[in-house]
């Protein structure tokens, strides 16, 4: 590939079955630090490829060589030419974020960077999954009325919108799971209500992987 028109690449959306196993072993008692940091830091690179793809969006995108910052002015013919060498139309570097689920108003956006930062420097495996916890189930909020609109985790988990819902619904908790995730939960379960009012009901998914029970027995 010729660095100087090098495209962007973004982190895919994380597969359920790694966070359907993570929730599992934690509601078994399990603590697997291996696999609590591979989708930790497989949200953060995905996290942080939806921090740099909206700056895009508005104006400031980061060089896939270099990551400068080059301001533009979002017109597709324009070129974006950084001083390493690397050149790109916008309409060719902005095609390689449509329809890939990188696009979020700003409290998401502040969501994910809060993750970003805080999650290398977490040492223990209960805030490390209190923080995996907090980001896969926020919400992109319509802001009239303050109401939650879509979870945030069509942006970071494989599946569409009602298959994603579906899958968090039917995480793995039980008397053995971190205390503080039934917090979580149940303010999950408050909000999503409202998005279950508007979610097509017949919206499937290709993925296959079988549900969590909603409880573990010990």
């Amino acid at each position: 590939m010729n660095e100087n028109h090098r495209v962007p690449q973004w982190a895919p959306r994380l597969p359920k079955k790694i966070i359907h196993q993570l929730y599992l072993n934690d509601a078994l008692g399990i603590h697997d630090e291996g696999l609590i940091d591979d989708v930790g830091y497989r949200l953060l690179m995905r996290c942080r490829s939806f921090i740099i793809a909206n700056k895009a969006v508005r104006g400031k995108a980061t060089c896939p060589v270099c990551s400068s910052i080059i301001p533009h002015h979002k017109r597709k013919d324009e070129f974006l030419v950084c001083n390493c060498g690397w050149k790109l139309s916008w309409g060719e570097y902005f095609a390689t974020i449509q329809h890939k689920q990188l696009s979020g108003a700003e409290p998401v956006i502040m969501l994910f960077m809060k993750f970003v930062k805080q999650f290398p420097v977490s040492r223990s495996y209960k805030n490390k999954i209190l923080l995996i916890d907090e980001v896969i189930h926020g919400f992109h909020w319509y802001a009239k009325n303050n109401t939650p609109t879509r979870p945030v985790a069509i942006n970071l988990i494989e599946g569409r919108l009602k298959d994603v819902i579906d899958f968090l619904d039917a995480l793995s908790y039980s008397t053995k799971s971190v205390s503080e995730l039934s917090q979580t939960k149940r303010v999950w379960d408050e909000n999503v209500k409202y998005v279950r009012s508007w979610v097509p009901n017949d919206q499937q998914s290709n993925d296959k992987q079988p549900r969590d029970k909603k409880n573990v027995k010990e």
